[in-house]
């Protein structure tokens, strides 16, 4: 029997349109939080902590693209966080309007409580990276590899 939250998450991964979401929380709810919880605290093994690390990774440029980016494109393959090594597959979810996905990502930058506030994600950030192009899951594990290199990623 398959449950609610696998049909979810390949109902997500399809690029099934789900209806938009009436907050930011509800929209995180909704997409993410089967995967990442409710609270931002990840599975371990399968999904990355964002409580704290998104707020960090929000800091930069280069970090809020990357984030853009993952949740557009998606990502998959093993990667390392905080010193655990995780092997999962985050769908891209190119088929959201861009002001959802700027929601869904000003809501997980506020998770757990981070050492510096990162600024709400904007509709148009967003559609800056959906107009330079689609890129590979491959191509986004290679740029989260070179963002861990230079301290964008932690």
């Amino acid at each position: 029997m398959i449950s609610n939250r696998w049909l979810l998450a390949l109902a997500v991964g399809a690029g099934v349109a789900m209806p938009a979401a009436a907050e930011p929380k509800a929209a995180f709810v909704a997409r993410c939080a089967m995967c990442h919880q409710a609270g931002g605290e990840g599975l371990s093994g399968q999904f990355p902590r964002l409580a704290t690390r998104a707020a960090a990774i929000a800091q930069s440029p280069e970090g809020r693209a990357y984030m853009a980016r993952v949740v557009l494109w998606g990502m998959a393959g093993p990667i390392t966080v905080e010193g655990a090594p995780l092997m999962g597959v985050m769908p891209g979810m190119a088929s959201m309007a861009d002001a959802e996905i700027a929601e869904i990502l000003s809501h997980a930058v506020t998770l757990g409580k981070p050492a510096k506030p990162a600024k709400p994600f904007k509709a148009a950030e967003i559609a800056a990276v959906r107009t330079a192009g689609r890129v590979s899951m491959a191509e986004n594990n290679a740029l989260r590899a070179k963002l861990a290199e230079t301290g964008v990623i932690k």
